[in-house]
């Protein structure tokens, strides 16, 4: 099943995943006593981590953080202080501001210098986490935050690279030639596992790839058309500036 939702910026694109992060974290912890998030980079999610913050210091009780496991659909291969490390971001802008156990935060060990072995070591992370029996067993998270670039890629699943086609590893080293670096990121099997995938999307810069997401442009060409949850929720959450024409046809 999938979701689309039209805002009118930034700030109400991510006021509403936070929505969503709250209202999912209070169903999953009743439901089965716990809530499994993987976050993701970028500026939309920072927003998002600054707005949870908040509310979360003005009401203690909006979120038992003690129930909450956060995880990271992808890292770049760099240490966590790194700036453009997606772990130090979620920590400056969310965890350190939340009263979450350090044990309930999962972060991908990339200062490891070889990108394949931090990729190993963080799916003994998710089977730990998740009790994962066998290799070919994959996590159900209850939610997973994702982000689209201007390329169409998601995570760090970028066209072209061999990580697209992955389906037999749950985490995996993707070489980006455009960035001439590693990434470690989940593998589509992951993330189509999921009950809900939310999908943030901010800035004229994604008006096209966004058309071809929604239409008849090649998974292969915008690998975030591969995100489809084999039986969970896709929500799209954008902004105007990104939907371009797409806001016209949706009102």
């Amino acid at each position: 099943m999938s979701k689309l939702r039209i805002l009118d910026d930034l700030p109400q694109v991510a006021s509403a995943a936070a929505d969503e992060f709250v209202a999912r974290a209070k169903r999953a912890i009743q439901h089965h006593g716990r809530f499994t998030v993987a976050l993701s980079g970028g500026s939309t999610p920072k927003t998002m981590h600054t707005i949870l913050a908040e509310r979360s210091a003005k009401n203690p009780k909006l979120v038992d953080w003690s129930r909450v496991q956060i995880l990271f659909g992808d890292e770049r291969h760099v240490p966590p202080d790194h700036p453009d490390s997606n772990y130090r971001m979620a920590n400056e802008t969310l965890l350190s501001k939340v009263p979450i156990p350090p044990g309930n935060v999962h972060r991908i060990r990339c200062e490891n210098p070889d990108a394949a072995k931090a990729a190993e070591e963080y799916d003994r992370e998710l089977v730990k986490v998740f009790q994962l029996k066998g290799e070919d067993q994959m996590p159900r998270f209850d939610l997973i935050f994702l982000g689209m670039g201007p390329d169409g890629h998601t995570a760090s699943l970028f066209p072209g690279t061999t990580a697209v086609h992955e389906f037999k590893k749950r985490v995996v080293a993707n070489w980006v030639p455009k960035f001439n670096t590693w990434r470690v990121t989940f593998t589509r099997p992951v993330i189509n596992q999921s009950e809900c995938v939310l999908l943030m999307v901010c800035g004229q810069d994604k008006v096209e790839p966004l058309r071809e997401v929604m239409g008849q442009g090649s998974p292969d060409v915008y690998p975030v058309k591969y995100v489809q949850p084999t039986h969970g929720e896709l929500i799209w959450i954008v902004d105007r500036a990104a939907a371009g024409a797409l806001a016209q046809a949706t009102t």
